[in-house]
């Protein structure tokens, strides 16, 4: 009996041990959003807080001479305007790259002012009277917001962080390569470019398989090596067979060709003989033509009249020449 009481008391006391626990968390987390009018530090676990609420972020690095500057009113601002219920945070882009990227942030310090989701950054004074009247007359509304495509928690700016994450994280695996191990920096470099291109090939591999995976090739289509060759002798033989069978028909063309300028050389001699022969027939006609004598016819004396003598009347016979063929 009274070892199940030790159980039941030891039950109980573990139990409100727990939800102490549970109570300090949540009690840290509420004196996180609101500190008592402390500056908040975010990072890439807990940037999102910004999302609710209105919030003064400031982009900082620690080698940065402006950001020394500004520290001290930055916090002097963030006491006071724990009173007009806005958050100040500050962000580390060196430990905090990733956030750099999603903000795109190009010069420091760079100051941002969000409102329920919504981004605007602030290109005002940089004092506390400045930075107070700024969220006090909410002299924010006269800035434009950020546009859909730049806001910081959509998903291309997340894509983008990732990759601004990456490129820190190779930057200090150089820096540990050369200081840790005493790998010289053309050595890194040359490390980095193979890793480059097998990462690219690999990329490249996974690419083909999932296009192929998404739009598969027809059966009709999938070939072997083996059968894709035999294709391609079948089609240098066919190519081959046509081409002799064109130069079997060209052939033949140019014979029939030459028989046929063979018969119209044949019927040009007949005709130039023709001609030959007509042209020697014409002079000779024209020759016996002149030599055939005149024939005077004399009239007679009519009787019982006057003898008056006519002029005898010629007459000449002319033949009409044939005209020659054309060569």
């Amino acid at each position: 009996m009274i070892g199940k009481t030790h159980r039941v008391a030891a039950s109980c006391v573990l139990l409100v041990l727990l939800a102490a626990a549970a109570a300090a968390q949540s009690a840290t987390a509420q004196t996180g959003l609101r500190p008592g009018g402390k500056l908040i530090e975010l990072d890439e676990d807990n940037w999102n807080l910004m999302l609710q609420g209105e919030w003064m972020i400031e982009f900082f690095a620690p080698w940065c001479p402006a950001c020394k500057n500004l520290a001290p009113t930055w916090d002097r601002f963030a006491r006071v305007a724990h009173d007009v219920q806005v958050q100040v945070a500050k962000i580390d882009v060196t430990t905090s790259p990733s956030l750099s990227g999603r903000f795109f942030v190009t010069a420091l310090p760079t100051i941002y002012h969000v409102k329920d989701g919504e981004f605007r950054q602030y290109r005002g004074a940089r004092d506390g009277d400045a930075l107070l009247h700024f969220v006090k007359k909410a002299q924010w509304k006269n800035i434009e917001p950020l546009s859909a495509w730049k806001k910081p928690d959509t998903i291309h700016m997340s894509i983008l962080s990732f990759f601004f994450k990456l490129s820190h994280t190779l930057k200090d695996f150089n820096g540990r390569l050369q200081a840790e191990y005493g790998l010289p920096t053309w050595g890194s470099y040359a490390l980095f470019a193979i890793a480059t291109i097998f990462v690219g090939a690999a990329l490249g591999l996974l690419l083909v398989c999932l296009v192929d995976f998404v739009y598969p090739p027809k059966k009709s289509q999938r070939q072997s090596f083996s059968e894709s060759q035999e294709n391609l002798v079948g089609g240098v033989e066919d190519l081959a067979t046509e081409e002799i069978e064109d130069d079997g028909e060209a052939d033949e063309n140019d014979d029939e060709q030459q028989n046929s300028d063979a018969e119209e050389q044949e019927e040009d001699e007949d005709e130039d003989e023709e001609s030959e022969e007509q042209a020697g027939d014409s002079p000779s006609q024209e020759k016996e033509a002149d030599s055939e004598p005149e024939k005077v016819e004399k009239p007679d004396p009519k009787p019982g009249g006057d003898s008056a003598l006519e002029k005898p009347e010629k007459t000449e016979q002319v033949r009409k020449r044939k005209p020659r063929k054309g060569d």
